[in-house]
């Protein structure tokens, strides 16, 4: 018995030491930018590049969000209704300004403390997986700071800050661009993560009916996320719909 604690200790020791060692080898200090008309210059500049006009005219999206689980949406942006779908028999219809709606498990309703559990989690989900879809058009939400760091090799980046609002604020995101200035990676500086400096690839652009870019894989060091089977346009036609994807939701 000692010597298997002993064991067992040495391993815990090892996955510790492990663990040092990836924090401080990734671990990188959030950089200090510039405020002001440069920074705003360049937040437009990207917003240009992945047409965000065609994304605020755009009403209906569709994707699947392939990360930790499977997460399939319908969203009409307009009404602020979305459809989300896990584990192959949870589905929620959720109106996102009141984050109230319906839940279903095997296509029955679910009622009661279940209902408001399923509601809490599908908005969760949809928080974190909807921005991950194209948060570069939302460099100038309220409550958004925007900033210009340069580079080692002098290029210049736009250093997205949320300052309020949203699920985790507080959060920093470094945008690298290309000479397009179309967004090609980006350094996370967030609260759910323990070091900073993360980077992920922002890659697979592809253009939506509407003409909106949207990118498709983020590949990490740690691990990839990918948005598969991204649709968007006017009409329920475009993302595959044809019917009512939301039978019985309103707003509240």
């Amino acid at each position: 018995m000692k010597k298997l604690l002993k064991i067992l200790g040495i391993l815990v020791g090892v996955i510790v030491l492990g663990i040092g060692i990836l924090f401080f080898s990734m671990n990188e200090k959030e950089p200090a930018g510039t405020t002001g008309a440069a920074a705003d210059e360049l937040a437009r500049a990207m917003e240009v590049a992945i047409n965000k006009v065609a994304w605020d005219s755009t009403t209906y999206l569709s994707w699947t969000f392939q990360g930790r689980g499977e997460h399939d949406y319908v969203w009409d942006k307009d009404r602020n209704f979305v459809s989300i779908s896990w584990d192959e028999n949870k589905k929620v219809l959720l109106h996102t300004e009141s984050v109230t709606g319906l839940a279903f498990v095997n296509g029955q309703t679910v009622e009661g403390e279940e209902k408001d559990k399923m509601i809490q989690e599908a908005w969760g989900y949809f928080c974190n997986d909807s921005f991950w879809l194209n948060p570069a058009v939302k460099a100038f939400d309220p409550g958004v700071e925007r900033s210009v760091v340069t580079l080692d090799d002098g290029a210049k980046a736009l250093k997205v800050s949320y300052k309020s609002g949203g699920v985790t604020p507080g959060d920093s995101y470094l945008w690298i661009l290309d000479e397009n200035n179309r967004p090609k990676e980006w350094k996370m500086w967030v609260s759910i993560i323990p070091f900073g400096g993360l980077s992920f690839t922002w890659e697979g652009w592809n253009a939506i009916s509407t003409g909106a870019l949207v990118s498709s894989t983020h590949a990490s060091k740690l691990f990839t996320l990918q948005l598969a089977n991204i649709k968007g346009g006017m009409d329920l036609a475009s993302v595959g719909q044809t019917g009512d994807p939301f039978p019985g939701l309103v707003a509240q």
